[in-house]
């Protein structure tokens, strides 16, 4: 585990530096509060730190208040003081250190007063790996794994907002597989359900990387394209619609071809986001009338296949 100590000692940082990498740390060292901040505020910071109190300029109270304040990892501190006044101490956890000790240092103690931080480290580290786990369950479709309906809405609204503020274009399309139920009936619900997220797959694979897609339903899908007109929406969905007609999907021993009817709409001002949505359903529901495996625009001017 990465470690700094910061010390405007080069005696102490010497000591320390060898002492703590005996143990297996890795030690980062810092000569006063100003480098210390720079290194903490690195890509890599360190996820523990020694600090002594009192740093000309910058001390190890003022740098502990700094490191509650941000939003970056969790770091755990370790004060240190050659003082053992109350006052200190107090102050020292008030302004958000986790340990302190009293130089001269006790190997003993600080090993294991290092053995603690690592601990609440971990801890730490599983609570923000399990709110994860539950943010992501919570707004992707669990057979498919890409944004649910809830979720492919609210961003939506986002990027509506954005494309409003910015007056750049917005664009959506609406994906409905064609003839799902006889897949269904055909070959069982497992199969349809693999055909499922095969086609989630290839669609995400086929847009642009911060384009948006999500499983409105069913055998339906909704990708949000920001900053994308109609023409360009078009040439996208004419891409996704060739990826999910070509090949057969392979379930072995079973293939299974499928097609997708596309309904593509622009946002125009004063639309709002199930606005949007109903437009592409509607050109997507076009496309099914006119024969299916196609797209088709909402806008009237060109509804011819493409």
């Amino acid at each position: 585990m990465k470690l700094l100590v910061a010390d405007d000692s080069g005696l102490y940082r010497t000591m320390l530096k060898r002492l703590l990498e005996s143990w297996g740390y890795e030690v980062v060292l810092a000569s006063d509060g100003y480098e210390a901040q720079r290194i903490l505020d690195s890509d890599d910071p360190p996820r523990m730190a020694v600090l002594d109190c009192y740093m000309p300029g910058l001390g190890g109270q003022d740098l502990c208040e700094m490191i509650r304040a941000r939003q970056q990892s969790y770091v755990y501190t370790i004060l240190l003081s050659a003082s053992d006044q109350r006052s200190d101490i107090l102050k020292g956890f008030e302004v958000g250190a986790d340990d302190y000790l009293c130089k001269p240092l006790q190997e003993p103690e600080l090993r294991a007063r290092l053995h603690v931080g690592e601990r609440i480290i971990r801890s730490q580290e599983g609570l923000v790996e399990t709110q994860e786990a539950l943010e992501f369950e919570a707004s992707h479709d669990p057979l498919v794994r890409i944004w649910n309906r809830r979720a492919i809405i609210e961003l939506l609204g986002t990027e509506l907002g954005r494309a409003k503020r910015l007056q750049t274009p917005l664009s959506v399309f609406f994906i409905d597989l064609d003839s799902f139920k006889l897949v269904n009936d055909s070959y069982g619900h497992a199969v349809g359900d693999d055909v499922l997220r095969s086609t989630a797959e290839k669609i995400s694979k086929t847009v642009r990387e911060y384009d948006h897609v999500g499983r409105y339903g069913g055998e339906e899908f909704l990708v949000v394209l920001p900053n994308c007109t109609t023409e360009a929406a078009l040439e996208v969905a004419e891409r996704v619609r060739q990826q999910i007609g070509g090949e057969p999907f392979v379930i072995a021993p079973i293939q299974v071809k499928t097609t997708a009817s596309i309904g593509v709409c622009q946002w125009h001002s004063g639309q709002d986001p199930l606005d949007l949505i109903q437009r592409a359903d509607a050109a997507m529901y076009r496309a099914k009338q006119n024969g299916r495996n196609r797209v088709e625009s909402d806008d009237a001017s060109k509804t011819d296949a493409v």
